[in-house]
């Protein structure tokens, strides 16, 4: 899981059929990597967010193949 914070929501007018509903984020990483991921939760600028790559990303969606590498799976409020 990578710890990222989010910098901008991509905007599209097109999207193929099988990404399901939600959005997609840039986020950037603490060692400043960005990726586009998709957030299924309605996280805002500025949050900082909790994601998965790669096949468990891709196997939330049940029932369904989904075109996800990154998602966002939680919505940090505090780390100590």
């Amino acid at each position: 899981m990578i710890q990222a914070r989010v910098i901008g929501k991509v905007w599209s007018t097109r999207r193929v059929p099988s990404l399901p509903r939600g959005a997609l984020l840039e986020v950037e990483t603490d060692g400043g990597g960005k990726l586009i991921a998709f957030d299924p939760l309605g996280c805002d600028t500025g949050e900082t967010v909790l994601v998965t790559q790669g096949s468990v990303a891709a196997g939330y969606f049940q029932g369904q193949t989904v075109p996800v590498d990154a998602l966002i799976i939680g919505s940090i409020d505090e780390t100590k």
